[in-house]
């Protein structure tokens, strides 16, 4: 097993303890859950507007099975070529979340609407060292036989 392809079983099992969190404890602080949402709570007054936040919670969770089972294929079947270009994959499309996603959460977090406080630097800085660790791992990949 080649440095790329532990990263990238690390990050699935992240990546799965994420959809075990948003099917069955999405109110949940902890692994992205909502519960960092002062909205969450409100949505359930709103049958309406609760019953969006359950489908669109669903939708992500499911989109992310998908992610995690072609990861799981690359791993498993993938040459070292294609889980080069995975992992270069990964670090373009986790990079897009500070595109629309960071922005949001630090307007939502200035106006305080996250719990705790200062979430969206939290989980800026954790974004951040998933790319990090992407990047050394492909340059230790590209240097050499690791």
């Amino acid at each position: 097993m080649n440095i790329l392809s532990a990263v990238i079983i690390v990050f699935l099992v992240l990546e799965i303890l994420n959809v075990i969190i948003l099917y069955f404890a999405p109110r949940n602080q902890r692994g992205n859950g909502l519960g960092v949402f002062r909205a969450y709570d409100k949505a359930k007054e709103d049958p309406e507007v609760f019953a969006l936040v359950q489908y669109l919670t669903n939708w992500v969770a499911g989109s992310k099975i998908i992610f995690i089972a072609l990861l799981v294929v690359i791993v498993l079947c993938g040459d070292r070529q294609t889980i080069l270009y995975s992992v270069v994959a990964l670090i373009i499309s986790i990079a897009t979340f500070f595109w629309r996603l960071y922005p949001a959460m630090r307007r939502l977090d200035a106006e305080q609407q996250l719990n705790p406080p200062g979430y969206s630097k939290t989980l800026g800085i954790m974004i951040a060292c998933f790319l990090v660790v992407f990047f050394v791992a492909l340059i230790l990949f590209l240097c050499g036989d690791v």
